[in-house]
Parts: structure tokens; sequence; C-alpha cells
């Protein structure tokens, strides 16, 4: 067995068996005992697809509307006319053939990497590279876009990626504890009913089966479904 802390043994005697509102749930975390550190907020879901099929695979992005409390360092490949524009907007780097030389010389100082279509047929080379840091560009997460511009801006500002695991799961970073339960709750709703609007229609049953809440040192709480989202 994992070995857990003094600190965590008496937080999840905290806990409770019966699935919490968002707005209990929200409490329920934050009345966790506190860490020197601002602790990041995770949502995880247990969704009812089959993620061998592809038709049923969930990925993509979403800005949040409180953000994450985060900033990422963004990286463009773009032509030499948005280098500008893309480094005003809050890229660390930007432009073609020598960010492609760069990052394939194992240049990975940066979180996201962002691409025009038109320079993919450069960038997928880097697919061994970027693809095992989970960082390489992608039409289905946005990341591979004609504007530049907003896709730095929006990644930069910590825009949200997600994709499911074999397990169905799909996890989420909603916030940090110093956030107001406010911006929290706007955070997890708006999240849960992007998941919601996204359902494969391959998908049958019920959809979003359970929602957890925790901190990076708390114990999970899980969320009502039927106080989420309407399947």
């Amino acid at each position: 067995m994992r070995f857990r802390s003094k600190r965590y043994r008496k937080d999840i005697e905290k806990t409770s068996s019966t699935p919490l509102s968002i707005d209990e749930g929200i409490k329920r975390v934050k009345s966790f005992s506190k860490t020197k550190f601002d602790q990041t907020v995770d949502l995880v879901c247990h969704l009812g697809i089959d993620p061998r099929q592809a038709d049923q695979m969930l990925r993509g992005s979403i800005s949040l509307p409180r953000g994450i409390g985060v900033s990422k360092r963004v990286i463009a490949f773009c032509n030499e006319a948005d280098v500008a524009a893309a480094k005003e907007a809050g890229a660390v780097e930007a432009g073609a053939d020598e960010l492609v030389d760069k990052v394939q010389k194992g240049w990975s100082e940066f979180d996201v990497a962002v691409a025009h279509p038109s320079l993919m047929g450069k960038v997928g080379k880097l697919g061994r590279v970027l693809g095992p840091q989970g960082k390489m560009p992608s039409p289905k997460s946005g990341t591979v876009t004609p504007d530049i511009v907003t896709a730095v801006k929006e990644y930069s500002a910590g825009k949200v990626e997600f994709r499911n695991d074999a397990g169905g799961n799909l996890h989420a970073v909603v916030g940090k504890l110093s956030f107001s339960d406010e911006d929290l709750k706007a955070n997890v709703t708006a999240f849960l009913e992007h998941i919601r609007r996204i359902r494969p229609a391959a998908a049958k049953g019920q959809y979003i089966k359970k929602v957890c809440l925790s901190g990076t040192m708390t114990p999970s709480v899980q969320l009502e479904v039927s106080a989420t989202v309407t399947e």
C-alpha cells in the first residue's frame, strides 16, 4: 500500500461516502489541511465510453471562464509574417525552420506548442520528440490552427487540454485552492457542460458516471453526477 502521511490520513476522515453537490464538494476540499503552497484543483470524470473505439475517444481543449491560475510557456510554429505578433501575444519562441531545428536538437523549455496548418509538413517530423512529451500540435486539441495569435494568448493564459485515458477517465485542472468558491464552481460547471456537449454519438447508456474533485495533496471528493450536468 502506498504510504499516506498523517495529514492525509486525518483529512480522509473528513471525506464522505455520499456524493456531494458542487458547492459542498468545493467547501469539503477547501476544509482539508492547508499546505505551504497554493494547491492545484483537479477534476476527474469517469465516462461511459469505450476507449478502444476511435469514435468514442475524447480529446480537445477549453478556456475556462475563470482561468486556472497559472501561465504556460508557448511556442509557435508559424510563418515569418506572424512571428512578431505571436511573440507579442506571449510566445516564448516563434518561427519555422529554425524553431523546428532547435526543438529537434533537444530544446524543450516550453509547455505547449501551437502550429499553423501550412507548417505541419515540417512540424510532423518532430512527432518522435514531442509525442512522448504530450506536446505535439494536433487539430483535435486546438493546437493546429490558422489563428496563431489567439491560440498563443489562450494557451499562455492556461487553456486546458484534455484526453481520455485507457480507463475512460478525463483529468483536468480547474483552478487553485486560493480561488473563490464561486470561481471554482464556474470552472467545474463549464468543464462538465463542455464534456456533455461533445458526447460521442456512439456512447451508450450513462455517459458521465462519476466525478471527483481534489487538491494536489488532498483526498478526492465525489460529486453528485445529477447535480453537475443533465444527462
